[in-house]
């Protein structure tokens, strides 16, 4: 018996490893975003400051473990066997959720995940235990549901508080300095240095020696009592040294503070968060331990009152668990998906938006335009138009296109103040014992200032805001489906004994896998797609860049129709459903080429400016021509799927011959754009011409079958909406091929 708890011991630990990569992923937003998003330093650089937070982070971790294995549930009531099925089935459930929010790009909370879980489990053993003994404890007896209360309060107390101290806090730091910052940082940087860093030591401080394994009872009250003097002095020694650094060697303050507060919120990270990913493994270590010294004690009547005590948590083990941590920092791609995330919703540009517009968003937008409307009519001219100035973001924009690729998304004012803010609010939650999430502040403090910073214009504010209320969504949706998987979970491991707990860990296993095989996806089409906004556009490689565009859209377009017509001759809906997604797939593809089209123009050499008319009719027509096929996939699908009467043979021999003769068109219009053959238009023509002959040769045969009673009602309405639309996919097609010879024409006169 002890043979097997051991082996689910080392499961747990496993899990534990897993766990820990995929959760830093998902954490590693909190503080990277700042240095990254304003490139405060190389990407290694940075990486490395990380690192080193988390390493000094990790062994301030022991006083945290108690949330574990006390905070949420009284294990006094709960046998052994019971506290390992608890643990069993929030592991299982935190790797999968977890790795579901990476692979998407969306940050959550570690620590919402893991108290909800712990709940969910813990409620579902209690109701297993009060339905099977009827002298079995009531559930308030079993779960400690003010944690959970806690941690939801904190939720909307971390969002509002953290969202509204960024935005004031960016805005007068904005008044204060200005877009153009750097005259005014030589006369203000010290003491605006003095006291970002003193506001990170003492969330250092703070924050770190609450749990550090390493520091002494007398030390830490040595803190805490002298709290006031430590920022005082800390102050006034921060200003000195960097006046005098600046002074001397031209230091880059906002560099430093940026770096120092990557630092502290690494730190943060891992001594906070660190109980989330090893808390629960090492407390079913220790009702192991406890477990087996105790000699003829049965796992189903040995109550596990040791864990109500305290515990200290070994150093060695943070210290194995903080080097997992760091090396998952360096490799993992999806850490940089949920960075990304949150550093395109603060990024002062606009561009493409990876999140639609909503009703809400669209209404507080609205909402938010009136107000400041309305203030800027009842304050005095001069004052706005000070403000107006400090606001210009002409300085930053002249930066970034000096700079090009490697300019940043935001600069480094906004980036020091927000990790600034979120370390203060972090520190003082932490004194007041408030359950603030890390995640939480960060991340709402950088869409503050985002917001005071103008960063969210009219061009992107609904879309930033949709992006903002997803994320939180997401937040509240981690809880419901951690408790309600664990509990489940908990359930299933009961009944289901050994077998269920190895089919679960299939199962993780199997969705880690997926998500991955998904995700490598995800980032191989972003690079793909980085390497293009990268290039440097000559006329030749924007020429090459657009023909290929052409091409590769005119080729998945000829093959989505040739499969489309086989599926529906054999009414396959199982392929038709594949083919809607690749559909998807190209108006995703033409739709952000389109979305992109004013950066990709402003790319252009000064002498091809002309061009970028023909460049326009090309996406257009590349864009209808997507439009073209949705109208006729998704009605198919819906025939098929809907058990609609199939095609009649005359009419799968009539689409066979449209398929053939739109086919060789698209072939023929490919060789003429790859070998820049525009002499090839007249048999283009010619073909066109075929083809459009056929359909309406093909339209008055099915008016014919209609008179006759030989099609009915939805036969002939598809069958009229394939032909309608094959016609307009013809149309289109030599439309483009028109408008990218005209494109070519002009881009090769411009050369010479």
């Amino acid at each position: 018996m002890e043979h097997i708890y051991l082996a689910l011991i080392v499961v747990l630990f496993l899990l534990a490893i897993s766990d820990l990569i995929v959760g830093v992923s998902n954490d590693a937003v909190n503080f990277l975003n700042a240095a990254i998003g304003s490139k405060a330093a190389s990407f290694k650089i940075i990486m490395v400051v990380a690192a080193l937070g988390i390493l000094f982070g990790a062994t301030f971790s022991s006083g945290m473990m108690e949330v574990a294995r006390k905070g949420i549930f009284n294990p006094q009531h709960f046998y052994f066997s019971e506290i390992i099925l608890i643990f069993l089935a929030v592991m299982i459930t935190d790797v999968i959720l977890l790795d579901l929010f990476n692979t998407f790009g969306l940050p959550t909370s570690t620590t919402v995940s893991i108290v909800f879980e712990l709940l969910g489990a813990a409620v579902a053993v209690s109701l297993i235990k009060i339905t099977h003994n009827p002298d079995a404890l009531p559930l308030s007896e079993y779960i400690n549901s003010a944690k959970a209360l806690a941690i939801i309060a904190g939720i909307l107390l971390s969002v509002v508080v953290a969202f509204t101290v960024g935005a004031i806090i960016q805005y007068f730091s904005r008044l204060l300095f200005s877009f153009d910052y750097e005259r005014r940082l030589k006369r203000w940087g010290a003491l605006w240095g003095g006291f970002a860093i003193t506001a990170i030591t003492y969330f250092i401080l703070i924050k770190g020696a609450k749990g550090a394994s390493f520091m002494s009872d007398e030390t830490k009250d040595f803190i805490h009592q002298n709290s006031f003097l430590i920022i005082v002095y800390s102050f006034i020694a921060w200003t000195v040294i960097l006046q005098i650094l600046t002074w001397l060697f031209k230091l880059n303050i906002l560099k430093l503070i940026v770096l120092v507060g990557t630092f502290a919120l690494a730190m943060a990270f891992a001594g906070n968060d660190l109980v989330n990913f090893i808390g629960v493994p090492l407390a079913g270590f220790e009702s192991y331990k406890d477990f087996i010294a105790h000699p003829g004690a049965q796992p189903d009547n040995f109550l596990m009152v040791s864990l109500t005590g305290k515990i200290k948590t070994p150093t060695s083990y943070l210290l194995i668990a903080g080097l997992i941590m760091v090396l998952t920092l360096w490799i993992s791609k999806k850490a940089k998906s949920v960075i990304k995330t949150s550093v395109d919703l603060g990024r002062q540009e606009e561009g493409y938006e990876r999140f639609e517009a909503t009703g809400f968003s669209r209404v507080l937008v609205r909402g938010s335009s009136n107000m400041a409307n309305f203030f800027e009519k009842i304050l005095p001219k001069n004052l706005n138009e000070k403000i107006d100035r400090n606001f210009d973001q002409t300085p930053f924009i002249e930066k970034q296109k000096k700079l090009g690729k490697d300019a940043p998304a935001f600069d480094m004012i906004r980036a020091s103040v927000t990790l600034v803010v979120a370390s203060i609010l972090i520190a003082f939650g932490t004194s007041m014992k408030l359950p603030l999430s890390t995640t939480y502040v960060t991340f709402m403090v950088a869409m503050g200032t985002s917001l005071s910073d103008r960063a969210w214009g009219r061009e992107s504010a609904v879309y930033r805001i949709s992006g903002v209320l997803s994320v939180i969504g997401g937040w509240f949706f981690t809880a419901l489906a951690a408790f309600t998987s664990a509990f489940i979970l908990g359930y299933i491991i009961f009944y289901g004994g050994y077998v269920a707990i190895f089919g679960l860990l299939a199962f993780a296993a199997f969705m880690v896998y997926r998500t991955h095989v998904i995700h490598k996806g995800k980032v191989e089409e972003q690079e793909i797609e980085k390497e293009l906004e990268e290039e440097v556009m000559t006329n030749g490689s924007f020429v090459a860049k657009s023909s290929d565009n052409v091409i590769a859209v005119l080729e998945d377009v000829g093959a989505i129709i040739e499969r489309t017509f086989k599926a529906l001759a054999n009414e396959d809906l199982k392929k038709l459903r594949k083919l809607s997604k690749e559909v998807e797939k190209v108006n995703k593809k033409t739709k952000k080429s389109k979305d992109n089209i004013d950066k990709t123009i402003k790319k252009l050499e000064e002498s091809s400016i002309e061009s970028g008319y023909y460049y326009v009719q090309v996406l257009d027509y590349l864009r209808e021509i997507a439009h073209t096929i949705t109208y006729i996939v998704y009605p198919v699908v819906e025939h098929v799927d809907n058990h609609h009467k199939g095609l009649l043979s005359d009419q799968i021999k009539e689409l066979d011959m449209i398929q053939d003769g739109i086919n060789k068109l698209l072939k023929i219009i490919n060789k003429a754009i790859k070998k820049q053959d525009f002499k090839l238009l007249d048999d283009i023509l010619t073909q066109q011409k075929i083809i459009l002959d056929l359909i309406e040769e093909t339209r008055k045969n099915q008016v014919k079958r209609i008179k006759n009673n030989e099609a009915g009602t939805k036969n002939s309405l598809l069958y009229l909406n394939i032909l309608s639309e094959s016609k307009n996919l013809v149309l289109y097609a030599v439309n483009a091929l028109k408008s990218h010879r005209d494109f070519v024409n002009d881009m090769n006169g411009s050369e010479d």
